[in-house]
């Protein structure tokens, strides 16, 4: 090769090799400090959007669970409340059972359906007042739970009817429709209480009957929300193998550069001196 002044070429080689080294140092170095291995578009354009992709459905699964769990918790604020009501119903059962005895006077009778009149009045004040986040309880429009993970085709939506829950419909029938209109007997009396009692029993079987349709939907949302769980964790999990650095491969690549950027400047200072060679020559 001929000594020359004008373009170092040893030394040019030097340098591009010395910027690519420095460039993928850098990039270890973001990698290990940032925890991720995608930490731009040019790291891994594919995979970037990958991992993207599969935080956005964890994060629609994450949210999905919630929404199921506050569906859950609903329901259960209905079947709570439809529990008092079964024990107002016994309670009134008893009354009816015991005003239609002929041994009881009057005044007995009508004490009887003074405390009838309270628990339906209380039955009633249960289906107006059970809110749950502010929202009426006991109504006939049904309240969708969405369970998504972001896509189109992995939505979800559950249209829970608590239903109507008033003195002229307590219960649901077993096509839920409306249960046991309690003011057909307006009094309880010797002579309404055979009728009342079959009502009241009747209702009781209504109540029973729209718990147990509340209670298959609590199952219905509990499995939706297991799923969502399950499926947030797996995806979670596959984004974190994309996206995480792989310690062990990024600081064994660390050291490699390390030491490559260190020959580098030696070998770039190296054919920096060889173009002083050519003074000797002028000497």
């Amino acid at each position: 090769m001929a000594l020359g002044v004008l373009n170092n070429i040893s030394s040019i080689y030097a340098q591009n090799n010395l910027n690519q080294t420095q460039k993928s140092l850098q990039s270890v170095l973001q990698q290990l400090s940032s925890g991720s291995r995608i930490n731009s578009g040019a790291d891994d354009a594919a995979g970037l959007s990958l991992a993207d992709g599969l935080h956005a459905n964890a994060t629609a699964l994450t949210q999905s669970s919630q929404n199921a769990n506050s569906g859950v918790g609903m329901l259960q604020t209905a079947d709570g409340a439809l529990a008092q009501v079964t024990n107002l119903l016994d309670r009134a059962i008893t009354l009816a059972t015991e005003a239609a005895n002929g041994t009881l006077n009057s005044t007995q009778v009508s004490s009887a359906n003074q405390e009838y009149q309270n628990i339906l009045t209380e039955i009633g004040n249960i289906g107006s007042t059970t809110n749950y986040n502010g929202n009426k309880v006991f109504s006939s429009s049904a309240v969708n739970i969405v369970v998504s993970d972001g896509t189109t085709a992995g939505t979800t939506t559950f249209a829970e009817t608590v239903g109507v829950l008033t003195k002229t419909s307590v219960g649901t029938t077993g096509t839920a429709g409306a249960g046991v209109d309690l003011t057909t007997n307006a009094n309880l009396t010797a002579t309404t209480a055979t009728a009342i009692l079959n009502s009241l029993t009747t209702a009781v079987g209504d109540v029973a009957y729209q718990r147990g349709a509340i209670g298959a939907n609590i199952n219905q949302l509990n499995a939706a929300q297991n799923v969502a769980d399950t499926q947030q964790v797996n995806l979670s999990s596959a984004e974190n193998d994309i996206r995480a650095t792989n310690y062990g491969q990024a600081t064994s690549d660390m050291a490699k550069f390390q030491v490559l950027s260190q020959t580098g400047i030696a070998a770039l200072s190296q054919a920096n001196a060889v173009q002083q060679d050519i003074l000797k020559l002028l000497q």
